[in-house]
């Protein structure tokens, strides 16, 4: 006859504070936006009027005067942008047409622990063909995700802000 003991066993897990995915690099999310496209590095620091003029036509203000922007031959702007979740820094790609209406919206990077929803194509297609004339305003023309506030209103945000940027320094 066998006998079994069962002793307790603990597992001790230390509690993570952070989370972060990287989804796309750079070159990834320019080959899912721009997949036949050649991009040029056209990087942009705003000056203190760019920036005033386009946080009073977006309502957004702008952290950074530094923009990662690249050309698209045969017209169109690729940009990755940042903005803050509820912790931490979401990073993205906007792509716009020729026209400055957005082409394309991929999510990057998440360092949330929660809310990463927003990287979902159901959601990103509701960018789709908005231009700096949309309303661009969460729970309005843009749908909100439960559990996700934060960062769709802050991702909403920051393609408000470029949209703004596009009319008011790229299309120049």
């Amino acid at each position: 006859m066998i006998h079994r003991i069962l002793l307790p066993v603990a597992v001790l897990v230390a509690p993570s504070t952070t989370y972060g995915v990287q989804y796309l690099t750079v070159a990834a999310a320019q080959k899912a936006i721009y997949p036949q496209a050649t991009l040029t590095p056209a990087d942009l620091r705003l000056t203190d009027a760019q920036r005033k003029a386009i946080e009073n036509s977006s309502g957004v203000k702008v952290r950074q005067p530094e923009l990662k922007v690249w050309s698209v031959e045969g017209g169109g702007w690729f940009i990755v942008d940042e903005v803050i979740s509820k912790h931490e820094f979401i990073t993205y790609a906007l792509g716009l047409n020729m026209d400055g209406s957005v082409k394309q919206i991929e999510v990057m990077d998440y360092r949330e622990n929660y809310g990463g929803e927003v990287r979902g194509e159901e959601w990103r297609k509701q960018f789709i063909g908005k231009t700096k004339d949309a309303k661009l305003k969460l729970n309005s023309d843009i749908k909100n995700i439960s559990g996700a506030t934060l960062s769709c209103r802050h991702i909403t945000e920051g393609v408000k802000r470029l949209l703004a940027t596009y009319e008011i320094v790229l299309s120049k």
